[in-house]
């Protein structure tokens, strides 16, 4: 039996239909929507990256730019990766009351602070203004951006101290100030974000200062990164504990001053950074029970006593501990024989 083929001009038909159909049930572009964001690329003077951005397309067809799929409204905006766009962030952003995402990255010349504007934007989820040369302080009216689960803000030149009243974001999930020139001290106030979930902490590469709140050690932190701001000290083993679910943890490059044989360890830590601080004491056993520990470095401290040997300990080399004047054992020089 002869099996039947559509003739080409059919699949050709077929397809045509087909497409229509999508386009007809695509809802298009909201015309406020359209309005504010030519009104970014205006006032950013028609850069190369936005030049798709034209009033005569759909702008839900744009780069850079995603729409809900049932009511047309934007709702993500990506402008990064220019070397030439320049300007301070256009109050035209704000007049997008359906965005979710906001992602502002990789402008070299963006300049000006954090504008009180973007607190209109009420159903913000996540604020991305990364690697740029925004400058001032971290605004504390960012707080009545309830709906925020991720603030990334490193990679800029903000200055001044971090305001607690970040911590009354309770649906945060990454809180990212890395590599700014941020002062002070880490607010109390981060000890009451959630302790079952509390958000990845990033404040490394700032110059942050003073002791360092017994508050943070009752969040679980999943994600702990207090690196290289040189003068931040105090107890820092507030932060561990068996029970809690960190996997990485980098208190490197500050004057935290602890005994470490008195830590139990997070069972599920992945990244341990400790270098270059006033740690005392010896590694506790309890190392070994580590079997997710792939990054490990104790160095630059004043750990005394042997390394306990084990599966874990024996997977790193001298690095790991070298720069403690008394810690001994493999992959160090033999311990003293006692007596």
């Amino acid at each position: 039996m002869a099996s039947f083929l559509p003739a080409p001009s059919m699949i050709s038909l077929l397809l045509l239909l087909l497409s229509a159909t999508y386009a007809a049930a695509r809802p298009t572009c909201n015309a406020d929507d359209k309005k504010a964001l030519l009104a970014v690329k205006s006032y950013f003077r028609d850069p190369e990256i936005l030049a798709d951005w034209t009033a005569d397309a759909d702008c839900c067809t744009w780069d850079r730019i995603q729409c809900d799929d049932d009511s047309g409204r934007i709702v993500y905006v990506s402008i990064d990766g220019s070397p030439t766009l320049s300007g301070s962030l256009p109050e035209a952003i704000s007049d997008l009351p359906f965005l979710r995402v906001l992602y502002i990255a990789d402008l070299p010349l963006l300049t000006g602070p954090i504008p009180q504007f973007l607190t209109r934007l009420r159903r913000l989820n996540n604020l991305i203004l990364s690697n740029t040369s925004l400058s001032g302080p971290i605004p504390a009216f960012l707080s009545q951006i309830t709906t925020l689960k991720l603030l990334d803000l490193s990679h800029n030149t903000f200055t001044g101290s971090i305001p607690p009243e970040l911590s009354l974001l309770r649906g945060l999930g990454d809180l990212l100030l890395s590599n700014n020139r941020l002062t002070g001290g880490i607010p109390a106030s981060f000890g009451s974000f959630s302790i079952a979930s509390p958000p990845q902490l990033d404040l490394s590469n700032n110059l942050l200062s003073g002791e360092i709140p017994a508050e943070l050690g009752r969040p679980a932190w999943g994600y702990i990164d207090l690196s290289n701001n040189r003068r931040l000290e105090g107890d820092a083993s507030v932060l561990f504990g068996a029970a809690k679910g960190t996997t990485r943890m980098n208190l490197s490059g500050n004057k935290f001053r602890f005994d470490l044989s008195r830590v139990s360890f997070p069972t599920g830590l992945g990244f341990l950074y400790l270098s270059r601080n006033e740690i005392n004491g010896s590694i506790p056993a309890q190392i070994n029970q580590l079997e997710h520990l792939t990054v490990l470095n104790l160095s630059d401290n004043k750990l005394c006593g042997e390394i306990p040997q084990g599966p874990v300990t024996g997977k790193f080399g001298k690095e790991a501990y070298q720069g403690n004047s008394c810690l001994c054992g493999l992959p160090l020089g033999p311990c003293p024989q006692s007596g």
